[in-house]
């Protein structure tokens, strides 16, 4: 039996791609659109109506809002780091791209929005942090992911569309891109290892996180999508135990790779906030979230993909909006 037409932005990306395979096998007609800025073509799974589309841009997808009961909306520029130095380009693409597709999924009459935030949404508080806090951003791509937020509520609220708000943290696994020098910490130390090259780390890497593998992520935005009785809520979705500082990461990488650990340190980045876990209590509670991946297992995932691709050159494409003193040498001058 085929069910309701959804339609997943970002199908090309990392979660985007694995949560189009979870909806197909569940039976649901899936359409996508990405605009290919920060995934891969070959992530779209066959089955996906998918089309290269930006969503800046309803007039080139709006057709394929017809019928479509839910949205999952995973697009974005997730540029935390960067975003001190390219604020315009990833509150665009966070924040601007999020209203377009809002208007234009209110126009067609979708049911439910379900809109991927991020932890960035909390800022440096006190952790671990809970839904409740008060959301307190301090990078642009935090601001722009908190507006979205709450033009997402403003709109929907207006219009008599459901909504649920997810709020994943430092997701991994197979499909991330890991030539990017700007974003994913452990797919990037994965590419520099396969390369012969040391892991990069900012700062002294005590900074602690807590790493969520892909599927246990998918699980819950399916239900955010599909459970009636969820409607209207902001949940943290990724573990909350076992954090592990940044250090620890590239020492597990490297155990699991079998290469030397002698990572490089170069200064901290401007207003990367040091210790972000959050309370997964209400993911546990209303959506069934569990842990089913260890963090070894999801990163031995990630090596055996990554090194089935074969490493690549990082792609420095995107531009730097602001060159100061302050600005990654990494960056500027492509060590990566």
């Amino acid at each position: 039996m085929v069910k309701s037409p959804v339609l997943i932005t970002g199908v090309a990306g990392f979660l985007g791609s694995h949560l189009a395979d979870a909806l197909l096998a569940e039976g649901h007609q899936v359409r996508g659109v990405d605009n290919l800025m920060g995934g891969y073509k070959d992530n779209v799974p066959g089955g996906v109506d998918f089309r290269v589309a930006d969503c800046r841009e309803s007039g080139s997808y709006a057709d394929l809002l017809a019928g479509v009961e839910t949205v999952y909306h995973c697009a974005a520029a997730p540029y935390e780091g960067l975003s001190v130095f390219s604020p315009f380009h990833v509150h665009e693409h966070t924040c601007g791209a999020t209203v377009a597709l809002l208007s234009a999924a209110a126009a067609a009459g979708v049911r439910r929005f379900v809109f991927c935030s991020s932890m960035s949404r909390y800022g440096d508080g006190r952790p671990p942090f809970a839904e409740t806090d008060e959301p307190a951003p301090v990078t642009p791509y935090g601001i722009a992911k908190y507006a979205a937020e709450l033009m997402v509520r403003s709109v929907c609220e207006a219009h008599g569309m459901e909504f649920n708000i997810a709020v994943p943290h430092n997701v991994i696994g197979p499909r991330q891109r890991y030539d990017d020098p700007y974003r994913n910490v452990a797919a990037i130390m994965i590419n520099r290892m396969l390369r012969g090259e040391r892991p990069v780390i900012y700062g002294d890497g005590s900074q602690l996180r807590c790493f969520s593998f892909v599927s246990d992520v998918v699980s819950c935005l399916v239900r955010l999508g599909a459970d009636a009785r969820v409607r209207g809520e902001v949940v943290n979705v990724g573990p909350d135990e076992d954090p592990v500082s940044v250090l620890t990461l590239a020492e597990t990488l490297a155990e699991l790779m079998g290469v030397p650990h002698d990572p490089i340190f170069v200064p901290a980045r401007p207003l990367e906030v040091h210790h972000a876990t959050c309370d997964s209590g209400k993911a546990r509670r209303l959506l069934g979230y569990e842990t089913g991946t260890t963090l070894r297992d999801g990163l031995r995932s990630m090596i055996d993909w990554i090194s089935a691709r074969g490493p690549r050159e990082f792609d420095y494409g995107l531009e730097l909006e602001i060159v100061s003193a302050l600005t990654p040498r990494t960056w500027t001058d492509h060590l990566i």
